[in-house]
């Protein structure tokens, strides 16, 4: 039984490098011998009922993976999109992600976060799957997050928005179809068009 459960763990490490207290439940281990584990140092305690393998060294970015770990609705946005995507040099200081309206929102001790909650195809459109430390995490598409740049403008300044726009573009990350039908659907259309024609000339 012992060997049993250190090759569970083991086989979970080489897989996952964030894992809820729940998962290890499902594949066996109790949270008596997950705090065994803990105890040996082969996995670590980071936030509320969520844990990191020591195995593995957390990449640049860890933080999404263990906030999309704690809320698998979670979808990473704004700010934390725009980081992900190299679309700006800046690390927020939280990790930005959507929710569906009256969804439940998560407390993660270890990490900063702030949500916005979104409905119907202004949550649904545009989520993209990536994979990060051998787990997949939901984030916006680019189109998605630059229309979500001007929808939240008041919270993240029309600068960064504008900044966002030019360099989706000059990049060649999205195209103009892409992008009006997300500022369609965020009903940003009216917003963006005189910025997209200052970009585009």
């Amino acid at each position: 039984m012992v060997r049993d459960v250190r090759n569970i763990a083991r086989g979970l490490a080489a897989r996952f490098a964030v894992l809820r207290a729940r998962d290890f439940e499902r594949h066996g281990v109790s949270r008596h011998w997950l705090k065994t584990l803990v105890g040996e140092g082969q996995w670590e305690r980071t936030g509320r009922g969520l844990y990191h393998s020591t195995r593995r060294s957390p990449g640049p970015n860890h933080s999404l993976l263990e906030v999309t770990r704690q809320s698998p609705q979670a979808v990473i946005c704004l700010l934390s999109a725009l980081r992900f995507h190299e679309l700006t040099t800046e690390t927020p200081s939280e990790v930005w992600i959507a929710l569906p309206r009256n969804a439940w929102t998560p407390h993660a001790s270890s990490v900063r976060m702030k949500v916005v909650h979104l409905t119907g195809a202004s949550f649904t459109a545009g989520i993209e799957e990536h994979r990060i430390e051998g787990d997949t995490i939901r984030i916006y598409s680019v189109a998605k997050t630059v229309a979500d740049c001007f929808k939240f403008r008041n919270q993240i300044g029309t600068q960064i928005a504008v900044e966002a726009l030019r360099d989706a573009w000059r990049s060649r990350k999205m195209t103009i179809d892409d992008l009006w039908q997300h500022a369609k659907i965020c009903r940003v259309a009216n917003v963006i068009r005189p910025y997209l024609e200052v970009v585009t000339q």
